[in-house]
């Protein structure tokens, strides 16, 4: 109701209100001086004197206010010019009481009053401003979330920036941080400097999703390691250009690099809009999603809203991450019941006591360890999340009667020819053997491709890389992947969940493979960058072949077979694969779980090369001694 109020207000009525506020500020002042100094006084005459005051007062100060026009001054440009313009009129209105003092008979207010009156009306009028100032900002932005900055430059053109954004609805600077030991621990345009090793705790204390560099005259080389050490930080990083730089080319904006449209980059139509809900399959359902915290199990838990479960449950090992989605899932929908567990999948006990507990319905596992050359370096680590905490999640979602179970795979668990493609796969494997023999649990598999946007996709690392001034890496000039958008993938997965009839591995046709070197060439460009190369050697980045990373294949596959099956949807395939039998299963199992236990690189070698389809060009999946 108040924002409707004063979005009313014209022009000319908000400027009565400021020059009716400066007027009643004189005599609330005056009032409060005489009331306070001369109250117990008994040789003047309070009341008829102090009308005479007030009348010249407040009549010196209503023209003098008008003349300088400072209730016509918007209160987001009311800055220290304005501030001397108050001083002026509180020096005015103290000379206009001294001098009717000198002309009214009988006046004998001391002239200490009317110099204190000048001065509270002063700190009256200045603060009156600047609490009505945030107090309107307050109102304008209620509702609305400001982005949190920390600008990393206390110069000249940061401070430029701090006060252009003092006044933004929508991005707010919290802090400076500079490398120059003379800024530190000092205030600069209202905001505290800080050294550079404070950011990371800037960044948890204050929300700050954006670190903006104001150093627009530092060469490159203190530039690039200046972003070569933010890159670090779980923050985006922008690069301003200076002011003079945005006046003489009108096309550079405040913040010269912007975040790309992950759908920008697909070079084909979005596909989530083809695909039909799923309400009516997890509608009062308790429903579990494990690596809820990640980028594909936050966004299953956001859409889930949608369909109206009756309870989700949230766990994670990572703690931050599950307390962000936790904190954005009760403020999209207060009054869903949401649950949070914090644990490992490999913890028998408390999956047990988590599907006992909340009486779950569906499960959703996205919990996994997914960076490719991460989990080539700790394979052993990599099989124990990804292949032993699967198969301790279905094993109890087959106990606890679950009506359905959904595992999160990758297009790297066809023929895999890197360790994370293999413990996917594995994991593929645990969850068809158990398909064969549940009775009530309907398990299913959801494989897709890269997901832009997601923590271990291209699409971070480019952008990084961009930011810091290349070059951009590139495996291979030829390498190409299957490519869609988070909310592309995870509809897939709710839908896929919907026609499981027991041990089925779902994909989307996502028709041809992306050339990751387009996907580059798009972001650079998209950053307001051109390419350097033999064709332009003149250009802004460079884009680096680097060789293909152990266990990276240069073109990936979605399905094993080619016995592909409809479903519903005609965007949806369902591929029955083959699959080892109970005893088999069994034996791979207790040889993995040996092998993790004992550390013993030589088991899981083995194992791997007996069980684990070969890529169709490049072998056998690669030793895993290093």
């Amino acid at each position: 109701m108040l924002y409707d109020i004063v979005i009313r207000l014209s022009a000319k009525q908000k400027r009565a209100i400021l020059l009716a506020l400066d007027v009643l500020l004189i005599g609330v002042a005056h009032i409060l001086v005489v009331t306070l100094l001369l109250g117990s006084s008994t040789t003047l005459s309070l009341p008829a004197h102090l009308l005479i005051d007030l009348t010249l007062m407040m009549g010196v100060g209503l023209m003098l206010t008008a003349i300088l026009g400072l209730h016509q001054i918007k209160l987001n440009a009311y800055e220290m010019q304005r501030v001397i313009d108050s001083a002026f009129v509180a020096m005015v209105i103290v000379a206009a009481g001294l001098i009717g003092s000198l002309f009214v008979p009988g006046m004998v207010t001391p002239a200490y009053v009317y110099v204190v009156t000048g001065m509270l009306f002063l700190i009256l009028s200045v603060s009156s401003r600047l609490l009505l100032k945030q107090f309107l900002m307050q109102i304008y932005t209620r509702g609305r979330s400001r982005m949190r900055i920390v600008i990393y430059g206390a110069g000249q053109t940061g401070q430029q920036l701090a006060v252009a954004l003092a006044t933004d609805d929508t991005v707010q600077p919290v802090a400076f941080v500079d490398d120059d030991p003379r800024m530190q621990n000092v205030f600069v345009a209202g905001l505290r400097v800080f050294k550079p090793s404070r950011l990371s705790d800037l960044i948890e204390r204050h929300d700050v999703k954006r670190v903006v560099l104001a150093m627009p005259s530092a060469s490159g080389t203190i530039r690039a390691s200046i972003i070569k050490r933010l890159a670090a930080l779980p923050v985006e990083v922008h690069a301003m250009p200076s002011f003079a730089d945005m006046i003489a080319d009108s096309g550079r904006t405040l913040l010269d690099t912007r975040r790309i449209d992950p759908s920008e980059l697909l070079g084909r139509k979005p596909l989530d809009a083809e695909l039909p809900g799923s309400s009516t399959t997890y509608e009062g359902r308790s429903v579990l999603v494990t690596g809820a915290g990640g980028s594909i199990g936050s966004e299953l838990c956001r859409q889930l809203l949608v369909n109206r479960p009756r309870r989700v449950v949230l766990l994670d090992h990572g703690e931050h991450a599950l307390f962000n989605i936790d904190r954005e899932l009760r403020a999209l929908s207060p009054k869903m019941d949401i649950e949070t567990v914090l644990g490992s999948v490999c913890d028998k006990a408390l999956i047990r006591e988590v599907m006992e507990d909340h009486a779950v319905d569906v499960v959703f596992h996205a919990a996994a360890y997914k960076h490719v050359p991460l989990v080539e370096a700790n394979a052993l680590e990599g099989m124990r999340n990804n292949v032993l905490g699967t198969r301790t999640v279905a094993d109890a979602a087959r106990e606890a009667a679950v009506e359905r179970f959904i595992l999160v795979s990758t297009d790297k668990a066809v023929r895999p020819s890197s360790a994370m493609g293999a413990s996917k796969r594995l994991a593929e494997m645990c969850v068809q053997d158990l398909a064969t023999r549940a009775d009530q649990t309907r398990f299913s598999m959801v494989r897709f491709g890269n997901v832009l946007g997601s923590s271990g996709s291209v699409l971070p690392l480019f952008q990084e890389q961009i930011a810091r001034g290349g070059p951009v890496t590139l495996t291979h000039m030829d390498v190409t992947r299957y490519f869609m958008t988070i909310p592309e993938a995870v509809r897939l997965v709710l839908l896929a969940g919907t026609f499981a009839r027991g041990g089925d591995v779902f994909a989307l046709d996502m028709g041809e493979p992306v050339p990751v070197r387009t996907i580059a060439r798009q972001m650079i460009e998209g950053a307001n960058k051109t390419v350097r190369d033999k064709d332009n050697p003149d250009g802004d980045i460079e884009i680096r072949i680097t060789g293909l990373r152990p266990g990276e294949k240069l073109h990936e596959e979605l399905l094993i077979g080619s016995d592909m099956l409809t479903t519903p949807h005609p965007k949806i395939l369902r591929a029955q694969e083959s699959h080892l039998s109970e005893i088999e299963m069994a034996n791979v199992l207790q040889s993995l779980r040996q092998a993790v236990e004992t550390r013993n690189r030589d088991t899981l070698n083995m194992i791997l090369t007996k069980w684990i389809e070969k890529p169709e060009k490049t072998g056998a999946v690669r030793n895993l001694d290093g």
